[in-house]
């Protein structure tokens, strides 16, 4: 799509150089959904490929991600043998069902920051507990959990002019037993329940409910719960109106299999024998 109301495109080589947010302004990253559809009400655009992030970085504490890492990157990263978590990585990648333009061009950060139910960007980072660095327009950063800084459809915590710089993966995340179910109404449809649970050594249990609700719900248990407990907890968490509703399921199929996703990701996950 060309956008023919662009008048200029920054090209900013470090935070300093970044130019100060007016109307009318949009940050390009990969640009897979920017260049979809007419973006009447933009003048400029502020490409960020010039900074320069690295796309991953593995540290003590934490894996990086800038949020201009693309999908085709972080699906080649090569995990260590102990990050049991890691199978969360590819599957979560390949929910987008998207052709290989798009996996060499969609950004990690743009996926949350457009912040839609079935974003499996958001779905992975929210479940392993990944946190987001937030430039401030004004100056400064802001660290928000993922699961916190999406907050509905298309809403999440940026102001004008924020820019998100990386998420950051605890590494205590990335090494706990994961599961993974997934499902949509059509063999290559959105998502329209996306679940993941996750088991530590200690036997707490963390299960996140995404694409299902309009923003990620996170439930844990500090003993593995049994499938009546699980059922109630999910009930009381996720009321009838954080349901999402689409042409990709109404919220009455969601909620139901919501309840069924979870349950399998307990069976699987504590050895029990699913209802």
């Amino acid at each position: 799509m060309d956008l023919n109301t662009i008048t200029a495109v920054a090209h900013p080589q470090t935070r300093g150089d970044l130019p100060v947010w007016t109307p009318g302004d949009a940050w390009l990253a990969g640009g897979t959904w920017l260049f979809s559809e007419p973006q009447v009400h933009l003048t400029r655009l502020i490409d960020l490929t010039d900074l320069k992030w690295p796309a991953l970085a593995i540290t003590e504490s934490h894996l990086a991600i800038a949020a201009t890492c693309t999908i085709s990157q972080l699906d080649a990263l090569p995990c260590p043998a102990d990050w049991l978590a890691a199978p969360l990585i590819s599957q979560c990648c390949r929910a987008f069902l998207a052709s290989f333009k798009i996996w060499k061009t969609a950004t990690v950060g743009g996926n949350l920051c457009m912040s839609l139910p079935a974003g499996p960007m958001i779905s992975l980072t929210a479940a392993l507990d990944g946190v987001c660095t937030i430039w401030k327009a004004g100056g400064g950063e802001q660290r928000i959990p993922v699961a916190e800084f999406v907050t509905g459809n298309q809403r999440n915590r940026l102001s004008p002019g924020d820019l998100l710089r990386q998420i950051d993966i605890p590494l205590a995340a990335l090494k706990r037993r994961s599961a993974f179910r997934q499902i949509s109404l059509a063999l290559v449809g959105r998502s329209a329940a996306l679940l993941i649970g996750s088991l530590d050594g200690a036997g707490a249990l963390k299960l996140t409910v995404t694409a299902s609700t309009v923003r990620p719900v996170l439930l844990s248990f500090p003993k593995p719960p049994d499938a009546a407990a699980l059922r109630t907890a999910i009930s009381e968490e996720i009321t009838d109106d954080l349901y999402h509703t689409d042409i990709h399921g109404k919220p009455l199929w969601r909620k139901h299999m919501t309840l069924r996703l979870a349950e399998e990701i307990r069976a699987e996950l504590l050895g029990a024998t699913p209802p």
